[in-house]
């Protein structure tokens, strides 16, 4: 059974930054691209950045585009989202996925292309 745990949520001001972390169970997690998406109050989830198996094709969003980053340590059966310069309206639920198919980004900014999920952690911009 593949679990994917979210942390690193909190209240921010506007200009800061917060380091978002996933933990993800199973022995392949190496073998999965993996992926960030946040949902706002009173909408539809959304897609904000994605990374390869191997870490060398990185995918955001251009909502957060030089202002988030995303990386992985396949060591740790870590995924990582670094976001910089927030802004109040990044505030939102972020949630951690795990692509459908093994060694495949196909997609991979698209809701439909994962199946594991995590049950979130909240961050808060104010202004």
């Amino acid at each position: 059974q593949v679990q994917t745990v979210e942390s690193g949520g909190g209240n921010v001001q506007a200009g800061g930054s917060l380091r978002l972390s996933c933990l993800a169970s199973g022995r392949a997690f190496s073998s999965y691209s993996m992926g960030w998406f946040r949902q706002a109050p009173g909408k539809e989830r959304e897609f904000v950045a994605a990374i390869s198996w191997n870490g060398e094709s990185t995918y955001h969003a251009d909502a957060v585009k030089d202002r988030f980053t995303i990386s992985r340590d396949n060591a740790k059966n870590m995924v990582y989202l670094q976001m910089n310069s927030l802004k109040p309206e990044d505030t939102a639920i972020y949630y951690c996925g795990r692509h459908r198919s093994y060694y495949s980004d196909y997609d991979a900014t698209k809701i439909s292309a994962y199946d594991y999920w995590g049950q979130g952690t909240q961050v808060t911009v104010s202004s």
